[in-house]
């Protein structure tokens, strides 16, 4: 088997653990526990199909081997000041990775998405995530619903009336393909969107049917706002912030490094 660091910079590009789940080397626990589950979900094996899911099984046992070391004050000190890592203990190599995973997470349902909505709906969060997607579009209306979560046609109304008041307020300026926007495009918009609405649908009553799990319809809802969310992602980490566990494990008792096994050692 592969080194760990030779892993992720197979699958992620770099050889440092930190730089594998996007954060600093002073981040708190919380912070490296909310970065482990934001990457995790992207690549859980469960939610991949046909050909990518050998690729995402090791990537999600990558993730949960860095987070182990990180989450552990001893072994993130040893890490941190040596770029040392004990990569065979038993510990690790008889690990289940996709139990260690739901100790630490609480699977999220239709109805924990269902609940954000209500919230995100006119929130600071949602107007926040709406004048920047305005701003980075220049007012184009399909990358507007394309990256703010749980937007479709119905509401242009009332994102419309929001972007307005932001334009009055002199907290954006107008943008001609806002307030001139073409007939023709606003039709494809809408057939857009309502093919979508047929699959929610079309989920929707396979689920009552009991042909799909309730969380395969969250995953697809998940998912899509996931796409949608583009650079705006309040939505995934408020998600994550609210519906993940608490660790149920405790801390291990301080270890001085000098006892780990110098012959188990793997350097970066």
């Amino acid at each position: 088997m592969a080194k760990l660091v030779d892993l992720c910079e197979k699958y992620f590009g770099s050889r440092n653990f930190y730089e594998v789940l996007k954060i600093s080397k002073t981040s708190t626990d919380k912070q490296v526990k909310k970065a482990y589950h934001k990457l995790s979900l992207l690549v859980h094996p469960d939610r991949v199909d046909g050909d990518g899911k050998d690729e995402a099984t090791e990537k999600f046992k990558v993730l949960g081997f860095i987070h182990s070391i990180l989450s552990d004050n001893d072994k993130r000190k040893i890490y941190d000041e040596t770029g040392q890592y004990d990569e065979d203990s038993d510990e690790v190599t008889m690990r289940n990775w996709g139990d260690y995973w739901r100790t630490l997470f609480k699977e999220i349902t239709v109805e924990d998405i269902n609940n954000y909505e209500k919230t995100y709906k006119g929130s600071d969060t949602e107007i926040k995530d709406l004048k920047r997607a305005y701003m980075d579009s220049k007012g184009d209306m399909d990358y507007i619903l394309e990256a703010v979560p749980f937007t479709n046609c119905d509401e242009e109304p009332r994102l419309h009336e929001i972007i307005q008041k932001l334009v009055e307020a002199g907290e954006v300026p107008e943008y001609e393909s806002f307030v001139k926007e073409d007939d023709k495009k606003k039709k494809r918009r809408k057939r857009k969107w309502a093919k979508e609405a047929a699959e929610a649908e079309r989920l929707e009553h396979s689920k009552k049917l009991d042909q799909a799990p309730n969380d395969d319809l969250a995953l697809a809802i998940l998912n899509r706002n996931k796409a949608r969310a583009g650079e705006a992602e309040n939505f995934f980490d408020s998600l994550i912030d609210k519906y993940a566990k608490k660790s149920t494990k405790e801390k291990k008792t301080t270890k001085t490094p000098s006892k780990t096994p110098a012959k188990k050692a793997r350097k970066q």
